[in-house]
């Protein structure tokens, strides 16, 4: 392994070739960026180093979730003391030397930061489109709870009477004699909107009615929602937007990479690379699921383990996966759990509304304040080409996801919700 140092940034990388120059021996101590080389389009450009197995770990996809599968692979070989602290430290970030904009993520180009390790990120200032059931709930959330992570919140609608009525009724919420603790909420017109650390989408074509006897929802919106990101994506490229693009609507995941494919075209059509990174895009839909999940687990002992064992893992949808535990699974259990919580919105449309609410705060504004603060949270990450629900942070040192010991039965139905969704666009 070969140490470069590339506009300051102390670089290691397995490919002794590299047209950079050599890091000095005195500062090879600092090495803060492990260089890989692959297709840029089916992977992250940066992410966090937790884990040796990483530096050697194939192509990316649901095997970077499992230590097992990591474990199974080709081992790195040679691995300098440097690098090994700089791992164990939770300091090394890795980058994609292909990139067609290597330097520029190289150094710094982070969703959320970077911020220094230790610290607070920095107060965000936060964009959201549109204020309909969910966006009025979410705005709500992040308006009561953001205190601490966020300076203002600027709101979009088509509608400016819905507009005028949320920063109407939001500015009147406050503390007696602490008038400043909760973000001011102002109006945003939509060429103003990715002036902004956080922007996030909630916008949709509609769904069915309560009644409709449609199913699958999420899937319905599919068509429809994919063409109103890709407008709002494209826009992110043309103002080089470098904060985080948050997406809420339904269906998630689709959605995710749909933000992702149309940001990265140009006028042409051509796939190349110059719009919005795939760590600056995440889903926000499985904390909703991960909430159901707990609901369950708490109003039956069967699945109780989950509040404490469990996990969730994969879309906002039909190929989710609940496991009621990590360390005892028990496949027929959390298939049950799975079951329960997949249709659990059918349930409150049985009773005859609308289920938005939940989902507004437990995936919206509770996930995107984790995500703010630099905590876990569950949403969905970019592996391998596809966006994946998992528990992950955003880091100093860049994106960051769990790697647990997944019994074989579990591993096999995240595999299969992983197959399902690079079916889906």
């Amino acid at each position: 392994m070969k140490f470069y140092e590339i506009e300051h940034v102390i670089c290691c990388s397995e490919n002794e070739a590299l047209p950079y120059p050599e890091a000095p021996a005195l500062r090879v101590k600092d090495v803060e960026a492990f260089l890989f080389e692959g297709d840029w389009k089916m992977r992250r450009s940066s992410f966090l180093v937790n884990d040796p197995a990483l530096l050697a770990a194939p192509a990316e996809n649901t095997s970077w979730l499992s230590s097992a599968e990591l474990a199974a692979g080709k081992a790195p070989e040679n691995v300098p003391e440097e690098v090994k602290e700089a791992i164990a430290a939770g300091r090394l970030r890795a980058v994609n030397a292909s990139h067609p904009r290597f330097r520029e993520i190289l150094t710094g180009n982070i969703p959320l930061g970077p911020w220094k390790a230790g610290e607070k990120p920095a107060k965000k200032t936060v964009h959201i489109l549109a204020i309909g059931d969910v966006g009025s709930n979410l705005l709500t959330g992040l308006h009561l709870l953001g205190g601490d992570c966020i300076d203002k919140i600027g709101i979009c609608d088509i509608s400016d009477k819905i507009t005028a009525r949320w920063e109407f009724e939001e500015n009147q919420i406050a503390y007696p004699w602490d008038y400043d603790a909760l973000p001011e909420v102002y109006v945003v017109d939509r060429e103003h909107l990715f002036d902004c650390d956080v922007f996030v989408f909630i916008a949709s074509a509609g769904i069915p009615p309560v009644g409709s006897g449609v199913k699958d929802v999420r899937m319905y919106q599919l068509e429809k929602n994919s063409k109103i990101i890709a407008e709002y994506a494209k826009q992110a490229r043309r103002e080089h937007f470098r904060g985080l693009f948050c997406e809420v609507a339904d269906p998630v995941d689709p959605l995710a990479k749909a933000a992702y494919l149309a940001s990265n075209e140009d006028e042409n059509g051509e796939f190349d690379g110059m719009g919005l990174l795939p760590e600056q895009i995440q889903g926000f839909g499985l904390g909703v699921m991960n909430a159901r999940a707990a609901y369950y687990a708490k109003r039956d002992p069967r699945f109780a383990r989950f509040l404490t064992e469990g996990r969730s893992f994969g879309p906002h949808g039909q190929e989710l996966v609940v496991a009621d535990s990590i360390e005892n699974y028990d496949d027929a259990l959390s298939r049950e759990l799975t079951e329960l919580t997949v249709t659990a919105n059918l349930k409150m449309r049985e009773l005859g509304f609308k289920p938005y609410v939940a989902p507004a705060f437990s995936s919206g504004a509770i996930s995107i304040l984790l995500t703010i603060r630099g905590e876990w949270h569950c949403g969905s990450i970019f592996l391998g080409g596809i966006y994946m629900g998992v528990k992950n942070r955003y880091t100093p040192f860049g994106q960051e996801h769990e790697i647990l010991p997944l019994p074989d039965a579990l591993y096999r139905r995240i595999r299969e919700a992983e197959d399902h969704l690079h079916t889906v666009n």
